[in-house]
């Protein structure tokens, strides 16, 4: 179901820091970071309030680009690419499944998901059946021409996980995807993730919730921008 590169690596941080500046302001959010991520790797981020874990997120998924340090994605060197070329490879190879949600309210739940699809020019039956697919495997297809006012808080994160696997990406980014639900629909999320990580996916987890470390298989574990320590499911 996923692609698949030549490379067995997806992200490659090597000394990267991110230095935010502002009037005479200079905050270090991320320093001297260094880490690799496998393809089918499934590695979650953790830490406390304001460690730097939105900060990485956000430069893994090419959102920002680091201010020092070298970031490769499936060996592309992030900072020799323009803002439109980053936006290319982001839509075209990570999904990410937000806290909140961010779902477009006057699209229905299927046209959400085929979002992602149309910015890559897939055809509209194409796109229309591998959303349908998705939504399926998500348990939403019942809700197919619903809007998301519609749907509850666990509803409406199933269908941004689907949205962020319809182009089959390279890498999942989950940016505290159970911080606004109720703990059955967290353990729900994760399912997800973890089935999507099952069959093929890269799942890349930001979380400060103890509890669902162990789903993944490494963690990282981050302090005032550094990496502190890194550590393995049993």
């Amino acid at each position: 179901m996923f692609t698949s590169a030549a490379s067995s690596i997806v992200v490659n941080f090597n000394s990267v820091s991110k230095v935010f500046h502002a009037v005479d302001v200079e905050t270090h959010a991320i320093s001297n970071v260094s880490f690799e991520i496998a393809r089918g790797e499934y590695l979650a981020f953790c830490g406390p309030s304001g460690c730097g874990k939105s900060t990485l997120l956000s430069l893994i998924g090419l959102l920002d680009v680091p201010t020092a340090g070298r970031y490769q994605f499936e060996g592309i060197n992030v900072a020799s690419k323009s803002r439109r070329e980053r936006a290319s490879i982001r839509n075209a190879r990570v999904g990410f499944v937000f806290q909140s949600f961010n779902l477009l309210p006057d699209l229905s739940v299927v046209q959400n998901v085929e979002l992602p699809l149309i910015f890559q020019g897939t055809a509209s039956e194409e796109r229309r059946e591998r959303a349908l697919r998705l939504l399926d495997a998500v348990g939403m297809l019942n809700r197919k021409n619903h809007f998301p006012a519609q749907l509850s808080g666990g509803q409406q994160q199933r269908v941004a996980v689907a949205r962020a696997l319809v182009t089959e990406p390279a890498l999942v980014l989950a940016d505290e995807p159970t911080g606004n639900l109720d703990s059955t629909n967290g353990k729900e999320i994760m399912k997800l993730l973890a089935d999507a990580n099952a069959a093929g996916a890269t799942v890349c987890l930001v979380t400060h919730d103890v509890r669902y470390l162990q789903c993944a298989t490494r963690q990282l574990h981050l302090f005032d921008g550094q990496l502190a320590s890194t550590s393995s499911s049993a």
